[in-house]
């Protein structure tokens, strides 16, 4: 299976950007996004000059819990400057979602819980509400973590996406919001010490 099967099989439809997209960021934004591969996982991310977005992490099942996914960020988290992700709401019914969370909260991620963001698939015509986790090591602050949102909207998720999907996705204004009054801090489950 190839690395794009990969995420295909893990990742919902409407997360997923084609392979087509995936191969010309490769190809035309090489100096910007990566891909980090082995026979376990595959780490797709831009690298800006103030931060790193992670725009898909897979660890296959059998490899999950022997530290592939930590390593992946440990690379990222090296660099010393924030990084920046997307997670589907937690949903108590997919253990999956349930583990990512916890995994990223053990990262020391944090939630931008000030930060909304959805955006309308183009895949299904759905509306895609989405969470920000991102790791601050020098106490970057939510605004500056919406900026870097932004910034990485418009280079990455929506590079010539009329080319690959024939319409646009909405423009950044419309799908990445900042509110002053937090919503609930999705990683505060995860958070908490495990009582025996």
């Amino acid at each position: 299976m190839n690395w794009y099967e990969k995420l295909n099989q893990y990742f919902p439809v409407e997360e997923m950007k084609s392979k087509e997209h995936m191969d010309t960021l490769l190809k035309e934004k090489g100096s910007v996004y990566f891909k980090d591969e082995g026979p376990h996982h595959v780490l797709m991310f831009a690298e800006f000059p103030t931060f790193s977005f992670v725009d898909y992490l897979f660890v296959s099942k059998e490899s999950r819990g022997s530290g592939l996914g930590k390593k992946a960020l440990q690379f990222l988290k090296d660099k010393n400057k924030p990084i920046i992700l997307e997670v589907e709401p937690v949903d108590y019914e997919d253990t999956d979602s349930e583990k990512r969370l916890r995994f990223y909260a053990r990262e020391g991620f944090e939630h931008a819980a000030s930060i909304g963001y959805c955006r309308r698939s183009l895949a299904t015509g759905e509306a895609n509400s989405m969470e920000i986790l991102y790791w601050a090591p020098n106490n970057e602050t939510e605004e500056e973590i919406f900026e870097a949102m932004k910034k990485m909207y418009g280079e990455i998720h929506t590079y010539k996406d009329t080319h690959f999907y024939g319409e646009s996705y909405e423009p950044v204004s419309k799908v990445l919001t900042f509110e002053e009054e937090e919503k609930d801090n999705v990683l505060d489950p995860f958070n908490k010490p495990v009582s025996n």
